[in-house]
């Protein structure tokens, strides 16, 4: 079986799991749903944080590149938010429109392009808190490594493991 054919996947769910088409599209956004609780708090309390530290002391520690680096910071972190919470609005939009199939696959996007926000933000953050306690250069080596570890656990890994046979 291909698993990059979503027909593939379909017919698979009604032979092994014997599934209708609209119990697949209800797990599918229960799961979805399971996941984005995991970010959407980490992605609040990230973007709360961010947006105190222009009242923090040592934030007048940060030169003129690092202060463009935390608001473009913010910028990703609030658009993470917005992704990653959009689904419950989605949903509230079209709740009993008989549009499942829409509310899965416009909050799996959501989920996706939230995702790369966040993984940007965490980075920037990184960088941004490296440069106020360590130095700049230190700040470019851990966003740097951020980068690298985001980008190969939540992108490169699985779809490694996606292109993988059963």
């Amino acid at each position: 079986m291909d698993v990059d054919h979503p027909q593939d996947d379909q017919r698979w769910d009604r032979q092994e799991r014997d599934e209708t088409e609209i119990q697949r599209l209800d797990r599918n956004w229960n799961n979805l749903l399971q996941e984005l609780r995991v970010v959407q708090t980490g992605v609040q309390l990230l973007t709360g944080f961010l947006l105190t530290l222009p009242f923090q002391q040592r934030f007048e520690t940060l030169n003129g590149p690092m202060r463009h680096v935390y608001l473009a910071t913010v910028g990703l972190s609030v658009g993470a938010t917005v992704l990653l919470v959009a689904p419950v609005s989605i949903h509230r939009l079209l709740f009993r429109r008989h549009r499942l199939q829409v509310l899965v696959s416009a909050a799996h996007r959501c989920a996706y392009a939230g995702l790369a926000l966040l993984g940007a933000a965490l980075t920037g953050v990184t960088a941004v808190v490296f440069a106020a306690v360590a130095g700049e250069r230190a700040a470019v080596i851990a966003g740097a490594c951020a980068l690298a570890l985001f980008t190969f656990f939540w992108w490169v890994l699985p779809l490694i493991l996606r292109t993988r046979g059963m």
